[in-house]
């Protein structure tokens, strides 16, 4: 049964007891938000993925804190000790090196056990790599599939993209420079030639969004082997006109609840094919 979770009382008042789940900046310190501040102020515990990465972002905020690493390697470890610090009433947080916990980063794990011994999960939104690339995009946002990044071989590459192929959606990746280029060559021929954009280094210095078609960007110089953080975003693919076969199945199914001129109607609105001809069609599989 769900309950609704109190807000956590910040600044002037003790922090709440329970588990943060902090975003820190991805690029620019200036993007870390008043509230993560607070938390990461009072927090009894900060669990982060690079504690040199985490001190730095505290140093820069005057902000001292106990660091404890929570990577891939180091979570079981670190998960028990965090889980002793909730179950004494403590503050928690956890942080990754930029960006949103969670977000192709470790620490689901230590969520989930957290959230069924009892203990508040609180969000602390803030900077994200993935929705700063899809803001600027410029690419259908109503719908879009968030697929991390892919892996470093071709053949297990192409076959992870496959299964995205008849995805009606943007497809958002996260990748390194150094395979950006065979990624990207591995995205043309699995799912052909589409709207896209590569974010490089988004809020930092050099920030650059590379916009065009996915063959052309495939074939660019600049992206060979680009240095920085990269987001690949892609524009839904067309989706495959529909068959005589298509048609077929949906008529007989309509005719089942309308007469041949409604069902030529609601097929032709739903598959996008000429409702004359439907209705024709109709006529020969009514009689």
């Amino acid at each position: 049964m769900a309950h609704a979770l109190p807000p956590p009382t910040l600044n002037a008042a003790p922090l709440a007891p329970g588990l943060y789940v902090v975003a820190t900046p991805i690029g620019n310190l200036r993007d870390i938000t008043l509230r993560a501040l607070d938390v990461l102020a009072a927090a009894d515990l900060v669990l982060a993925e690079d504690t040199r990465v985490t001190g730095k972002l505290l140093a820069a905020y005057g902000l001292k804190a106990k660091l404890e690493r929570h990577d891939e390697h180091a979570a079981e470890r670190a998960r028990p000790k965090a889980m002793a610090v909730l179950s004494e009433g403590g503050r928690v947080a956890l942080v990754s090196d930029a960006g949103t916990p969670l977000i192709s980063d470790p620490g689901f794990r230590l969520v989930r056990e957290a959230a069924e011994a009892g203990h508040a999960v609180y969000p602390i939104p803030g900077a994200s790599a993935l929705l700063a690339g899809l803001s600027a995009a410029g690419l259908p946002t109503d719908r879009f599939l968030f697929a991390g990044f892919p892996p470093p071989k071709s053949a297990a590459r192409r076959a992870f993209l496959s299964e995205l192929a008849g995805v009606r959606a943007t497809l958002v990746f996260f990748e390194g420079g150094s395979r950006l280029a065979d990624s990207l060559a591995d995205m043309v021929a699995v799912l052909g030639d589409r709207e896209a954009v590569v974010a490089r280094e988004i809020t930092k210095l050099y920030e650059t969004f590379y916009r065009g078609p996915l063959a052309t960007l495939a074939a660019d110089p600049a992206l060979d082997a680009p240095k920085g953080e990269i987001v690949i975003l892609l524009a839904p693919g067309r989706e495959a006109e529909a068959t005589a076969a298509d048609a077929d199945t949906a008529l007989t199914e309509a005719l089942t609840r309308l007469g041949p001129s409604e069902a030529a109607g609601e097929v032709a609105r739903a598959l996008g094919l000429p409702r004359r001809e439907l209705y024709r069609r109709a006529l020969e599989l009514k009689g």
